[in-house]
Formats: structure tokens, C-alpha cells, sequence
């Protein structure tokens, strides 16, 4: 790696305080093992061009991150779009671990009524708290996640997703990004990520939504 200009940074993934910005035009993101694995199988596959380029771990301050491109490095004031792909945004065995702990969330059922006052069950409104399960899957009721198989989030910490980014000299880039939640398949089970999710089958949509979203962009320049 050779030293770049001065880095361009805007978060628009991941949680706050998640990333840090590296040295040389790169980007420190909090250590996650299951990312570490998916980046180094990446550094090795065909989709090695579609995705930032992995440095290894480096720790810092008591903490290790995982090193990789600032992808926003050679660009000037970009614009940045970010599109959460995939028919839902949670992991089966979240859904599962949810289920044998079953605890109201009155955090979570402030945010349903925030977003839609009539959501609440007549329960939920009387217990003034929602199950995890049940405020996850309404979640994804609410946009074109369940409906498209693709969400654009725009200029937020958000999840699993392709990064668009271009400025105003007219250079352009798309990027997969974010595998925390990427995790290998039992050997036993295949997937061809168009069918659509049963709990059970590990189906996630982001071919789908992904054949969703280019046919939107496409009727865009018509």
C-alpha cells in the first residue's frame, strides 16, 4: 500500500463507533471472526473485484479491527448510497434464540409506535412492550425488503449491502460490503438465493433482489 491523499469519510454502515479510519487509504472496522473468515475466502474468489480489498487484523487502543480499503479514497465529495440486499436482514437462529427467550422489549415497542401508532397489538399496547421476534419481522414489513428483496438505506448506519458511490467528476463504483452476518452453509444444504424464505431454509434473496434492483435502476433510464 502507498500513501493517498487525505481520506474521504462518511459512515453509512455498520453501528456507531464501529469503524475507525486507518492509515494509507484504509478503514479499521470493529474485529468480528465471521467477517475475518468471509473477507479472507473473498481475497480468493471470483467476487474479489466487488469487494473492498482485506488487509488482515490490526489491534488498536485494546481493540482489534479488521483492515480494509476506505473505499471512498479516490473520491472527491462523493454521494453514497447504500442498498441493504436480501429478503430479510436477520440470521434464522436469531429468530431461534429470540423464541427460547422470550422477553418484551418495551425499547423495541417505542419504536414500532414511533414509526406506526396502530401497530401494537391490543396485547402489546396493554404490556407497552413487543416481543423481539414479532418487532423483527413487522420491521421488515415496512419496506421493500420483503417485497423487492432490497432496501436503500441512503446516508445511515445500516446493514448488509451494495455500496454505490460517485462524484462529481463522473467516477463511479459499487461495492458488496458488510459480512458480518455471512456465514458458510451446511454441507447438506444449497441455496440459490432467488427462492423465496421459509424459516428453516436458509433462502436469503439477494439474487432476487438484486434482479429487483436492476430492473428498477433500468426503468430509471427509460
Amino acid at each position: 500500500m502507498t500513501p493517498k491523499k487525505p481520506q474521504q469519510w462518511l459512515q453509512v454502515v455498520g453501528h456507531a463507533g464501529s469503524f475507525r479510519v486507518g492509515e494509507y487509504g484504509t478503514l479499521l472496522k470493529r474485529f468480528c471472526e465471521g467477517e475475518r473468515e468471509c473477507y479472507l475466502k473473498l481475497m480468493g474468489d471470483t467476487l474479489r473485484p466487488f469487494v473492498p480489498a482485506y488487509h488482515g487484523v490490526v489491534p488498536l487502543d485494546g481493540q482489534d479491527y479488521n483492515m480494509m480499503d476506505n473505499l471512498l479514497t479516490h473520491f472527491s465529495t462523493p454521494a453514497v448510497m447504500d442498498c441493504k440486499m436480501g429478503s430479510r436482514t436477520y440470521l434464522e437462529n436469531e429468530l431461534q434464540i429470540a423464541r427460547e427467550r422470550p422477553q418484551p422489549r418495551k425499547d423495541m415497542y417505542e419504536k414500532m409506535v414511533a414509526v406506526d401508532p396502530e401497530a401494537p397489538t391490543a396485547q402489546e399496547r396493554a404490556q407497552q412492550a413487543v416481543l423481539k421476534t414479532r418487532y423483527m419481522q413487522w420491521r421488515e414489513t415496512l419496506s421493500s425488503t420483503t417485497s423487492l428483496g432490497f432496501r436503500i438505506e441512503g446516508f445511515r448506519v445500516v446493514g448488509s449491502s451494495l455500496l454505490f458511490v460517485h462524484d462529481w467528476s463522473g467516477r463511479t463504483g459499487v461495492w458488496m460490503i458488510d459480512f458480518g452476518k455471512t456465514a458458510p452453509l451446511p454441507p447438506e444444504l444449497t441455496v440459490d438465493h432467488r427462492t423465496p424464505w421459509v424459516e428453516g431454509n436458509r433462502e436469503d434473496g439477494y439474487l432476487w433482489g438484486l434482479d429487483n434492483l436492476i430492473d428498477t435502476l433500468a426503468s430509471m433510464l427509460h
